[in-house]
């Protein structure tokens, strides 16, 4: 379990000082790497409920859905300063 590696090795090299039982730190550490793993599967979420409303438009083949997808997806990570 790679939670348990990070949690141990932080805790074993003192790069933190557990205040909380071991196994909550696991299991943080663990919703942290899977909260960081997901943030771009949340962003593609985002990005493809913004565009629904130009289905029209994008179906009648006047906006490329590929371009205006990688467009929108960028345009946010700028806003948000979101790495991926």
């Amino acid at each position: 379990m790679l939670a348990k590696k990070i949690a141990d090795n932080l805790v074993k090299k003192d790069l933190v000082e557990s205040l909380v039982p071991v196994a909550t730190l696991i299991a943080e550490t663990e919703r942290l790497l899977l909260e960081e793993l997901t943030v771009e599967d949340r962003l593609n979420e985002e990005v493809r409920q913004i565009l629904k409303k130009f289905e029209p438009e994008i179906e009648k083949g006047r906006l490329d859905y590929r371009r205006l997808f990688d467009m929108t997806k960028q345009k946010i990570v700028r806003e948000r300063n979101v790495i991926l």
